[in-house]
């Protein structure tokens, strides 16, 4: 499949430079007819019967595959989730942390991580690595772990930076278990999993899946305890109200998917170019070096792909200014910056019609 041949699977790149699958990733035609399909399908023979419960399965197990190769992980380490906060909410409950135990994260994740790392009743030590370069987060992040940390808990790629945190350093220099937010990088960038303990994924994102889609990958699912049972967590229960996981990660899985989303997702899956993490790399870096030349760029050099980028005034009324030029972009909260997100989709076009909006700001 040919880059042009790509780009015309995603109606909304006629119209729209869009910037900004680090929110939301655009929708492809294949996406959407998977989902219709299945949904029509629905409509037709009804939604119950054993040949439907074997067919939704099925889709659960061709996700779960195609997630797992997404991040490099065996499928038996996956648990299908619909968001990364889901994923994190399971992994925190699952570790049963006290009062007296602590987590360090740092100061530029998400919610979606900040919150379960909050709700876990442990002490949450927080790194100050927003403002300093990459090269000294490692430093920053190793004078915030003590004799009580029992966990790690940080970002892959920043959702408002977008540099790259230090997690194989952090692996080297210490052995406390780590939680890696991926939602920044799971389709974005080439991911292997399989070196921490914990890691999300939010298929919305970089791999254009439909809403509420996404995984966890658990190392070792066995050492995790199942705080969150869903129906789809188990092998048989009993009156009692106990019952046999499921083996691996499925023991982590979230309740019910809408075949439509496991059919869309399964599509979005098989959408995505071998040369598509070479691409968004190639185009991000072509995109940081043309807004170097005029802006001062937050971003260091060669990160994900991601890039966030200093404005003049308020960078939410500045997105909007741009979505009005067809331009898709997001503000960072609290801070005059917006970011920019290059995609295997995005064309150098793109990326011209960005400057050229920025670059001629509304008369006063």
């Amino acid at each position: 499949m040919t880059f042009d041949d790509a780009r015309a699977l995603f109606p909304v790149l006629a119209r729209t430079a869009y910037l900004n699958a680090g929110s939301m990733g655009p929708l492809a035609r294949p996406t959407i007819d998977a989902m219709n399909g299945r949904l029509q399908a629905d409509l037709e023979h009804g939604r119950s019967g054993r040949p439907y419960v074997e067919e939704m399965l099925g889709l659960r197990e061709r996700v779960r595959a195609g997630l797992a190769r997404a991040i490099a992980v065996p499928a038996e380490n996956i648990a299908l989730t619909p968001s990364t906060t889901e994923g994190c909410n399971i992994v925190l409950a699952g570790l049963r942390l006290a009062p007296g135990d602590e987590i360090v994260t740092t100061d530029t994740e998400h919610f979606g991580l900040l919150g379960p790392l909050h709700a876990s009743g442990a002490r949450v030590r927080v790194a100050r690595i927003r403002a300093v370069p990459p090269e000294r987060a490692l430093e920053t992040i190793l004078a915030e772990i003590n004799p009580r940390t029992r966990l790690l808990a940080l970002s892959h790629v920043s959702w408002q930076t977008g540099n790259v945190l230090p997690l194989e350093e952090l692996r080297e220099e210490t052995d406390l278990p780590l939680l890696v937010d991926g939602a920044q990088t799971a389709g974005a960038i080439a991911v292997d999993a399989a070196r921490y303990d914990f890691y999300t994924v939010s298929a919305q994102k970089w791999l254009c899946g439909p809403d509420q889609t996404g995984a966890l990958y658990v190392r070792e699912p066995e050492q995790l305890d199942i705080a969150l049972p869903t129906y789809f967590s188990q092998l048989a229960h009993y009156e009692e109200g106990t019952f046999t996981p499921k083996p691996g990660a499925a023991r982590f899985d979230a309740g019910w998917t809408s075949t439509a989303a496991l059919a869309g997702l399964e599509a979005a899956l098989d959408t995505v170019p071998h040369w598509g993490y070479r691409h968004a790399s190639e185009t991000t870096a072509r995109c940081w070096a043309r807004l170097a030349e005029s802006f001062r760029v937050v971003t260091a050099p060669g990160q994900g792909t991601l890039v966030s980028v200093q404005v003049e005034g308020d960078a939410a009324r500045e997105a909007a200014r741009l979505r009005e030029h067809g331009v898709v972009v997001r503000d960072v909260p609290g801070a005059s910056w917006l970011r920019v997100s290059c995609g295997w989709w995005t064309s150098d076009h793109d990326v011209d019609r960005l400057l050229d909006v920025l670059s001629h700001p509304p008369s006063v």
